[in-house]
């Protein structure tokens, strides 16, 4: 899984301001690697499904025990309402023992600006 491609779950309007996520995880183990990728596919369900996901895309190296997450929310509040319920929170208790580093940051675009490019996400991730 070196990369699963942007996906809309719903098209935000034209010209509209849109909450950015990025993440970076390092986990300790390549156990802790299989295990964050156990839980992809029922968290990507879960965003598929999520009110105000306007985009996202994950890049996984689980050889190297790295991932990263790229994804755009209709606001701050539907990026923590997603977080903090559903398979995401089930999979974040689970794998947050296995975590050697994480790292995370937001900023604004506009939705015309949509589909995000992993180039800009690496220059803002710490």
């Amino acid at each position: 899984m070196p990369t699963l491609p942007w996906t809309v779950p719903d098209n935000p309007p034209r010209d509209t301001e849109v909450h950015v996520f990025a993440t970076r995880f390092e986990t300790r183990t390549l156990w802790g690697a299989l295990k964050f990728l156990v839980g992809t596919p029922a968290v990507w369900r879960q965003v598929r499904n999520s009110p105000g996901a306007y985009g996202v895309t994950l890049k996984a190296k689980p050889l190297r025990r790295m991932f990263w997450t790229l994804s755009a929310w209709e606001s701050k509040a539907a990026l923590d309402d997603f977080v903090r319920a559903g398979a995401h929170k089930s999979a974040a208790r689970g794998v947050a023992s296995q975590m050697r580093d994480k790292a995370s940051t937001t900023w604004q675009v506009r939705s015309d600006d949509l589909p995000l490019s992993w180039s800009e996400a690496f220059r803002r991730l710490p």
